[in-house]
């Protein structure tokens, strides 16, 4: 396994990360997710992925047991969780979004859940723009003074919002976001690869990537079926199916197979070992349901070796969609 800081934080997280959403409790049981969170900690992962919002909290309790019943050193691992969607199915005011008293409930709520003394990552899922900058980086900040969390950061925020974060933090001498959790993959670029140039410049950033596969739709299964045991099969979930089972990047996928057929690997290996070769990324996050899935995301280090200046070339010629600097 490969480790890499956090940003300008002293954290190290390995490359590769284990995340739940969709898979706890929605695709998979407490024997499973405690036989994958194993083989994910075997491989040298270190940090675990959740949410609040994921299956409203049961993904965060089945998370919680798995650890209480490994009683792994406590610090040999990362654990986050996310602030912003709630996890009460019909919600009511102050249960959602980013206002002091629900990040503050939040993160109690999430520690119960998990089991756990303290959280490492903390994320604002969303940005939230009923909620002044100053009492979110102030909440978080404290949290940080009392102990319990250890870095905060966002999700889905644009590079402007962050930055905004930063100068509120330097304005109170408070301490700012350290990471973001973007999805970025093969056909979804924009935020990581040209928005937040300016935040790894001036504040530096760590990124935790979400949906490096997107949805799975880049380990080419989706070519030829739906799967019934795959996310976009589950109800809710369609509009993932809409978004990804598209003419244009179906064709681009099946270039994509061909040149990782040529390779001798697999697209989901191919398509996770490009990611991570951006050197912005601080770790991948997989959200393998079976032992062959995940056995197969880790060979995304072996294939990175094979990723040379020819390889990204003739994927870049396929994928046609680096972003560009508007200067109109």
């Amino acid at each position: 396994m490969h480790y890499r800081y956090m940003g300008k934080t002293g954290l190290q997280l390995s490359v590769l990360s284990f995340g739940s959403w969709v898979t706890f409790h929605k695709q998979i049981e407490d024997n499973t997710a405690d036989s994958l969170m194993g083989m994910a900690y075997d491989a040298g992962i270190n940090f675990f992925d959740n949410a609040e919002g994921y299956a409203f909290g049961e993904s965060e309790k089945m998370m919680g047991r798995v650890l209480k019943a490994k009683n792994w050193d406590r610090t040999s691992y990362t654990v986050s969780s996310k602030v912003y969607f709630g996890s009460r199915v019909d919600p009511k005011p102050n249960q959602t979004g980013l206002s002091r008293k629900h990040i503050v409930e939040t993160c109690h709520e999430a520690l119960q859940r998990l089991q756990l003394d303290y959280l490492d990552l903390y994320f604002c899922h969303r940005p939230d723009t009923n909620v002044p900058i100053e009492e979110v980086v102030w909440t978080m900040h404290n949290l940080i003074q009392q102990g319990k969390i250890l870095y905060w950061g966002t999700s889905q925020w644009s590079g402007a919002e962050i930055m905004e974060a930063h100068r509120v933090a330097q304005q109170y001498g408070l301490i700012g976001p350290t990471m973001e959790q973007p999805q970025y993959n093969m056909f979804e670029r924009f935020k990581v690869e040209q928005d937040y140039l300016p935040v790894y410049k001036n504040v530096g950033l760590g990124t935790t990537i979400w949906s490096p596969l997107a949805a799975g739709f880049l380990t080419g299964k989706y070519l030829t079926e739906i799967p019934e045991d795959s996310r976009l099969s589950i109800p809710g979930f369609e509009w993932l199916k809409s978004r990804w089972l598209q003419e244009e990047k179906i064709a681009k996928l099946k270039k994509l197979v061909d040149l990782a057929n040529e390779l001798g690997v697999s697209m989901a290996s191919l398509a996770i070992a490009w990611t991570i070769s951006n050197p912005n990324v601080t770790t991948a996050i997989l959200g393998a349901t079976k032992k062959e899935q995940l056995t197969d995301n880790l060979k995304a280090l072996d294939v990175l070796k094979l990723l040379t200046p020819e390889v990204l070339s003739t994927i870049e010629s396929i994928l046609r969609n680096k972003p560009t600097m508007d200067l109109a």
